[in-house]
């Protein structure tokens, strides 16, 4: 065979194994596809990443004493209705 016949043929197939992928990936269809096209200039940027650990809340100590107070109140109250 000759090196030109041979590859003819590699691109012969080339071309081939490229429509069955455009036919398998939907790309190939002739429809546009939905949503913007790729590289259009009014794209939207990339949100940056977001941390999703949780955070653990800390509080001061004059509002844990507010809180201990406002129990201690609570529990009083309810001593007196019993």
């Amino acid at each position: 065979m000759e090196v030109s016949r041979i590859i003819a043929e590699i691109d012969l197939q080339i071309a081939k194994l490229q429509q069955a992928r455009q036919l398998l990936s939907g790309t190939g269809t002739g429809k546009p596809g939905r949503g913007r096209p790729k590289g259009s200039k009014n794209a939207v940027p990339a949100l940056p990443a977001v941390d999703t650990t949780p955070r653990k809340r800390k509080l001061s100590p004059e509002g844990r004493k507010r809180i201990a107070d406002a129990m201690k109140k609570r529990w009083a109250e309810r001593r007196k209705q019993s």
